[in-house]
């Protein structure tokens, strides 16, 4: 799935110096009640590429024991209330093999900004000394934070530049990263950094924001019809 691909690629990039080598990522809608997992996720439970499709029940079948209850409810509390989540567990895969595990889930949002689902990584820390585990954890959950902020703001400018929604904005940013072999964090970086106050915006430009900023707590709808009538009054 071209998604999960790019997806896992991202935060391979965000953990790039770390001991960490089995990174993927997964999604979940709620709507749906459809699970998705890329590649490496798959294989962390014994899986190979599409040989099945995820679901609550058999990821929970696959989480130890000892481990389910509290991922569990670390999933209900994301879908219930929004909350974002990491979790450091064990998981056994089909041949009956102990994985430790980093999960991260943070809450997926549609344009409006309700929730529909999470999305996240796995990293699989099993051949990980125990002594670098606390240290690679809290890098990799800080890392993913800062990277994923400063790659959102580099979409929202393409976005509102060019006129595309954030999928293709995340397009057009992976094609610059591997056209330039730039990691996604550092061209998203320099990116930000070049347009904060380098980019010149004419008065017409920054009175229409000015409208925007001054009506946002109206509808796109409402917000227009109101500019309307106080055009044709005028």
């Amino acid at each position: 799935m071209e998604n999960s691909r790019t997806d896992t690629q991202s935060v391979q990039e965000v953990l790039g110096g770390s001991a960490v080598q089995k990174v993927g990522s997964f999604r979940y809608l709620i709507a749906q009640d459809q699970w998705h997992w890329s590649d490496e996720v798959a294989a962390i439970h014994g899986y190979g590429a599409g040989e099945v499709s995820p679901t609550t029940e058999l990821l929970l079948a696959h989480k130890h024991p000892d481990d389910r209850e509290r991922v569990e409810r670390a999933i209900d509390d994301l879908l219930r209330e929004g909350k974002s989540f990491s979790s450091r567990h064990r998981i056994v895969d089909r041949r009956g093999q102990v994985h430790h595990v980093l999960v991260v889930g943070d809450r997926l949002t549609d344009p409006s900004g309700s929730l529909i689902g999470t999305e996240g990584f796995y990293v699989d820390l099993t051949d990980v000394h125990e002594g670098e585990l606390k240290e690679t954890m809290d890098a990799a959950v800080k890392d993913f934070a800062v990277s994923r902020a400063v790659i959102e703001q580099a979409k929202g400018m393409l976005m509102l530049v060019y006129g595309i929604n954030a999928d293709r904005a995340f397009d057009v940013l992976t094609w610059r990263s591997q056209q330039t072999n730039t990691k996604l964090r550092t061209l998203a970086q320099n990116i930000v950094a070049s347009v904060n106050g380098n980019v010149p915006f004419d008065d017409e430009s920054r009175q229409m924001f000015d409208h925007l900023l001054l009506t946002a707590h109206q509808s796109p709808d409402d917000a227009a019809a109101q500019n309307s009538g106080s055009s044709g009054g005028g």
